[in-house]
């Protein structure tokens, strides 16, 4: 059996003396779409902040297709192929969505490939294609969003990770952008998701981590977990 692409043990971290993270333990398959969810402050931002190096862990081990990246930099972890798309897009204002999409490659050299997969982000994304001279962070909410997954994609990561994929869009765009991360995820993208709405989460991955008080409380196949009476009533309101 092949080893995970990503594997999570005894991870801890927070942010100087306020401890957030208390031991998680977690894997992800190759090829899967995976999501955590909990309540606001349970500790999925920093537990992705974390994995990309943002924050530096205190304890535990992160290990990347088999490799130690427990002290790597957010700069190596992105080398090393995990893209953090954060919560709120963090578009670079002043600079136009070709400009964000294409900061998204700037730790590569191959010109050739980055223009081929410029033009896959333009496919997925069409509207980013119309508006790619315009200011990234004059585009609507949902755009903006488009922008900061195709920007993530840019580095052709192994795992794409996305903090809060429907935070305060429309039911018809969040359609739109889980379909295509499905499309991603079968070209070959592994994804870890962050989301609040966990009806949409459960539909889109296959296995989810739920995360409460800053430690893994559950974990299983999403259609096992959609039927717990603990998760209905927690975060289903059924």
């Amino acid at each position: 059996m092949d080893s995970p692409l990503l594997e999570v043990t005894g991870l801890e971290s927070g942010y100087g003396d306020v401890k957030v993270l208390w031991g998680i333990d977690l894997s992800i398959d190759q090829g899967k779409i995976v999501c955590l969810v909990g309540s606001n402050g349970a500790g999925k931002t920093t537990l992705l902040r974390t994995i990309s190096g943002v924050v530096r862990g205190t304890a535990g081990q992160i290990r990347l297709a088999g490799q130690d990246v427990s002290s790597f930099t957010a700069k190596q972890m992105l080398e090393a192929g995990v893209a953090h798309v954060p919560e709120g897009r963090r578009l670079f204002k002043g600079l136009t969505v070709k400009d964000n999409l294409l900061l998204g490659a700037f730790l590569r050299t191959d010109k050739r490939e980055i223009q081929r997969d410029l033009d896959y982000a333009f496919e997925i994304f069409p509207i980013l294609h119309e508006r790619q001279g315009q200011d990234a962070t004059t585009l609507s909410g949902g755009e903006q969003q488009m922008c900061a997954i195709a920007r993530g994609l840019m580095s052709r990561p192994k795992l794409l990770m996305i903090d809060e994929l429907s935070l305060g869009l429309a039911p018809r765009l969040v359609e739109h952008l889980a379909e295509t991360l499905v499309k991603v995820n079968e070209e070959g993208t592994t994804i870890l998701l962050v989301e609040q709405d966990v009806m949409t989460a459960f539909e889109l991955a296959e296995t989810a981590f739920v995360i409460e008080t800053g430690r893994v409380s559950n974990s299983g196949r999403t259609e096992e977990l959609a039927k717990d009476t603990a998760i209905r009533q927690a975060y289903l309101g059924m």
